[in-house]
């Protein structure tokens, strides 16, 4: 008897959607830093948005102290416990300003992301279609194609502040569309919006009969005086509106896999069905958590903001010496640049790691209106950035327009 030694390929594909996926330029950016590593190369790798700052230690306190209680220890409650989605309800009246029902419009999700897909699985069957700004978050566009649904890009360009243009959209599409995602402050863009352009676009919703999803992922991540508005700050937005809201980049939770959405009562029981039919709840411990972060915002968004802007400005003034019309955003943790003449995005991605080690993300990641530019992460300490920005000098890189 002859022992196999490999493991035989499975024979069965996966199905259509999944591999008819655009390629996850994310999965090619890493087989690039492999390669950059087995020739020996020493990356700054200023590419993925993982916050680098550790979660404020009383919120680390409150998990551990949590964990230790046996009434933590089963399997969590689906929409959440009593005490987050309290708390949830107060962040949204203080925050925000907006009265938010913890039992009927709240729900605690293991983070926004996979709380994204599954609002997408709930709502878009083969066919109908989710209009989705043209440079935008990958899930914003990939649950609708995993579903079987399509996607409607919307122009979004630099002259009009990256805001998607919300007064084309042909008539044939608006009958099948049945959600309309947002995401500002924009990841990657940095690009923010005024509650003018969410009044229009909740009448635009209500017109057409759409749900408006707003990703608020960075919406404490802000610069300049600058405040990030609620989609919910907007009278009846709550009719046609469901908003999500991460504690990743906010408290430096992404490890812990928490977020909240809030809205409409209706939308957030869909949502919930979903949730209870593929998983359960998010542990208990983390949500106690994610309650210490929400108590003390202020006291710890004062230091991880400050941070942030402090590499913001770095990162601005540094291209900005090698030429670049750099603009310091007023959010985020991105810094969106263009790419130099005789580039796609892909290319001079490569071209920087290739001549200086240093790791962007090509902006074409980011969807087909993203090419032409690159994303610069603020996730790496002062001296890291500009000794990136010193890299760059050294091997001539400068913008040529």
């Amino acid at each position: 008897m002859v022992l196999k030694t490999m493991q035989e390929r499975c024979s069965v594909e996966a199905n259509t959607r999944l591999k008819s996926l655009p390629t996850y330029v994310f999965a090619w950016l890493d087989e690039l830093k492999e390669q950059a590593r087995s020739r020996g190369a020493d990356l700054i790798d200023l590419g993925m948005g993982n916050p680098d700052q550790p979660m404020p230690k009383p919120i680390v306190q409150a998990i551990q102290k949590a964990f230790e209680d046996p009434s933590n220890h089963g399997y969590p409650a689906f929409k959440g416990k009593d005490s987050f989605r309290q708390a949830v309800s107060s962040w949204m009246k203080t925050r925000y300003g907006v009265e938010i029902d913890p039992k009927t419009e709240t729900l605690c999700l293991s983070g926004s992301k996979e709380g994204l897909a599954h609002l997408t699985m709930a709502y878009i069957g083969e066919h109908d279609v989710s209009l989705v700004p043209e440079i935008y978050y990958p899930v914003h566009s990939r649950a609708t194609w995993l579903v079987g649904g399509d996607v409607h890009h919307l122009p979004m360009k630099a002259e009009n502040g990256f805001l998607p243009d919300l007064n084309n959209i042909p008539a044939s599409v608006l009958e099948k569309a049945r959600l309309l995602f947002l995401n500002y402050p924009n990841n990657p863009t940095g690009a923010v919006a005024n509650i003018d352009f969410y009044q229009k676009a909740v009448a635009f919703c209500k017109q057409h009969n759409i749900i408006l999803v707003s990703d608020l992922a960075y919406g404490e991540i802000t610069y300049d005086g600058y405040v990030a508005p609620s989609i919910f700050e907007v009278p009846g937005a709550k009719d046609i509106a469901i908003e999500f809201h991460s504690f990743s980049k906010s408290f430096n939770m992404a490890g812990a896999r928490i977020g909240f959405a809030v809205g409409n009562a209706d939308i957030i029981q869909n949502l919930y069905a979903l949730r209870t039919n593929v998983g359960y709840g998010t542990p208990s411990a983390l949500q106690d958590g994610a309650v210490a972060a929400l108590n003390n915002g202020p006291l710890y968004l004062k230091d991880i903001v400050a941070t942030y802007k402090e590499r913001r400005d770095v990162v601005v003034n540094g291209f900005k010496s090698l030429g670049w019309p750099a603009e310091a955003p007023k959010a985020t943790l991105y810094v969106w640049l263009k790419v130099p003449k005789g580039f796609t995005s892909p290319e001079w991605t490569q071209h920087l790691m290739d001549t200086a080690d240093v790791v962007v993300s090509p902006g074409h990641a980011f969807g087909t209106g993203g090419e032409g530019y690159f994303r610069v992460s603020l996730v790496s300490p002062v001296e890291t950035l500009q000794k990136a920005i010193a890299r760059l000098e050294a091997n001539g890189i400068r913008y040529i327009s």
